[in-house]
């Protein structure tokens, strides 16, 4: 079951580079961009909970989502690109085994201990 969900995860990240090359940005914005949602994690400089909270904000995929189609209904190519980062980067996070947080501990995970 491990292997499928990041297939799944994986098909959902291939997704989002496709649609970011329906955009008009250079490919570079792509990799520039990818790990800027970890900037989320500065939270873990307050406490656990917290930084669960800022992680778990920027991480759910639907808020990447609903950036997304914001962008897509007001025609805003910048809320698009910030609504395809931000799912990719949560898919890219799951194929390599990182989950939501949960509030004790950075390590203690939605998808188990690192």
């Amino acid at each position: 079951m491990k292997y499928l969900l990041k297939a799944e995860e994986f098909a959902l990240f291939l997704a989002c580079v496709y649609l970011f090359s329906q955009l008009t940005f250079a490919w570079w914005w792509f990799p520039a961009l990818l790990l800027l949602p970890d900037l989320s994690m500065v939270g873990y400089l307050i406490n656990p909970a917290v930084g669960a909270v800022t992680y778990n904000l920027v991480h759910h995929k639907a808020l990447g989502i609903l950036i997304g189609i914001w962008g897509l209904a007001v025609g805003n190519q910048y809320l698009m690109l910030a609504g395809i980062m931000l799912v990719a980067h949560s898919s890219m996070d799951r194929v390599a085994g990182y989950g939501l947080k949960y509030a004790d501990s950075f390590k203690h995970t939605s998808l188990g201990g690192l």
